[in-house]
């Protein structure tokens, strides 16, 4: 019985690694960060990075990168294990504090330069004469306006407490 179980969990593990892998590619994050992500994320314990390479079949180089790299995103963390000289990583376990790091990470990685682009593009047409000129600075001036409101409700209910972030989404979608 606990063979079949052992293999279930094992199953569905390796199935949530590799969605998750896949999901992370459309965040932004490259397939191999999302999956020690996920890896880490469903760990009862901290791994070292050998642990991290053969669970992913993945290089030391490319399994070092993607840790360092979500350690620098604050969705893992390094931890010292007394006696031991490798470095070992958990995740952070906490659903809502992984969409607030993965939405500040991905404004300040997508929206900030999307807005710095519509800010100077708007900016730089302005005061141009012409049909084509007027209309192309509106819509830069209307993508702004709208993209600078999502991002400020984005920071807004990344902000909150989860359960407020609930209450106020059912307030809306109710």
């Amino acid at each position: 019985m606990k063979v079949v179980t052992d293999q279930k969990l094992q199953h569905a593990k390796d199935e949530f690694v590799a969605q998750w892998g896949a999901l992370g590619t459309q965040w932004g994050i490259n397939r191999t960060m999302a999956q020690i992500h996920a890896l880490l994320m469903t760990s009862p314990q901290p791994m070292c990075t050998d642990e991290v390479m053969e669970e992913l079949a993945a290089s030391r180089g490319n399994a070092h990168t993607n840790l360092k790299e979500l350690v620098n995103w604050g969705l893992i963390r390094m931890i010292v294990v007394k006696g031991d000289r490798r470095d070992f990583y958990e995740a952070e376990k906490d659903v809502w504090q992984i969409f607030t790091i993965i939405a500040r990470e991905r404004k300040k990685r997508e929206i900030d330069p999307a807005l710095s682009i519509l800010n100077k593009c708007a900016e730089e047409t302005k005061d141009l004469k012409g049909m084509e000129a007027k209309a192309f600075h509106n819509q830069m001036k209307q993508l702004k306006e709208f993209v600078s409101f999502a991002s400020k409700m984005s920071d807004r209910v990344a902000s909150l407490r989860y359960g407020m972030a609930i209450q106020l989404a059912s307030k809306i979608l109710g």
